[in-house]
């Protein structure tokens, strides 16, 4: 990795050509710059989709073996990461263990700024090894700028203990090199606010994230058509969905789809089944269990035995 002290020619830390009177703008021109600047994340995306299909690849097949997935980064790389995982159970009723964030300073670092704490490769060495990341699991390293030592101690540890390796950043491979299974370059160009990476660095790779775990999850069978049927039922807004998602999919009312969510344990993915097959609780269970929770898997299965 480079000197530490001599970042100012990586992409990130340029100063942006069309932002050089940035104090001078009135609070609309402000707006229409930021917009304008943040269309280069939608093509920095487009540049980076057969990497991040590979990623979705990689990631679901670790994960439908049993592997987990975890996201490193310092600051707003790694809030960012927190955040993405904190998402999953209730979006995709996954297990919190199953997707998982770290980031240099810990839950402290959330909301109270800790970046230097990202200096410490160990650290992130150290994290690896207290969530005991084995070759099933999958590792990405988030660093805008790409040199954070937080975030390369914890890809090398990962890479020592067998896992696979995938990493994040802003800037072009030849400016930080990173030897990894995966490498996303999510090139947005310099900021508006010269070094300021939460602003189109964190916006892409917010989008990147989002299509890495919800193409997982879509892999991973928790998605039919386009509706998320292992969405957790835990509040007045998820049991709604839940009951819509059963009068679209189904023929009944509501409150026939609140009868069959009842019955199914408030789990959407179940409660179709049973309609669908007309099979009992148990029965469902078993067959979503032998096609690995897929629900079109299952519901083929049962069509074809049928007939």
């Amino acid at each position: 990795m480079e000197n530490l002290e001599e970042r100012g020619h990586l992409l990130t830390e340029q100063v942006n050509t069309n932002s050089h009177n940035l104090d001078q703008l009135t609070c609309l021109e402000l707006v229409d710059l930021f917009n304008q600047e943040d269309t280069q994340t939608l093509k920095a995306i487009a540049q980076a989709r057969l990497e991040l299909a590979q990623a979705i690849e990689v990631t679901s097949q670790a994960l439908s073996q049993g592997g987990r997935l975890f996201y490193v980064g310092a600051g707003t790389s790694g809030r960012l990461g927190v955040l993405d995982a904190a998402e999953c159970p209730p979006t995709f009723c996954t297990h919190p263990d199953m997707v998982q964030g770290i980031i240099a300073g810990g839950a402290a670092a959330l909301v109270r700024s800790s970046e230097d704490l990202e200096d410490r490769p160990e650290d992130g060495a150290s994290a690896i090894a207290q969530r005991q990341i084995t070759n099933k699991d999958v590792v990405v390293g988030i660093s805008a700028g790409g040199t954070t030592p937080f975030v390369h101690g914890a890809l090398e540890a990962a890479k020592q203990r067998g896992a696979r390796t995938i990493a994040m950043s802003c800037v072009p491979a030849q400016q930080v090199p990173m030897i990894v299974d995966i490498d996303i370059r999510l090139l947005t160009g310099p900021e508006i606010l010269a070094g300021s990476t939460r602003l189109k660095a964190g916006t892409v790779t917010k989008m990147a994230l989002n299509i890495l775990s919800t193409g997982v999850m879509v892999k991973l069978g928790k998605v039919y058509g386009n509706r998320m049927i292992d969405v957790s039922v835990t509040n007045r807004k998820l049991h709604d969905r839940a009951l819509r998602i059963l009068q679209e999919l189904t023929d009944l009312n509501r409150e026939g789809a609140g009868f069959l969510l009842e019955r199914s344990g408030r789990r959407v993915k179940l409660a179709l089944l049973m309609h669908w097959t007309a099979l009992d609780v148990q029965d469902c269970q078993e067959l979503l269990k032998t096609h690995q929770g897929n629900l079109r898997a299952a519901l083929e299965s049962h069509t074809q035995s049928s007939n």
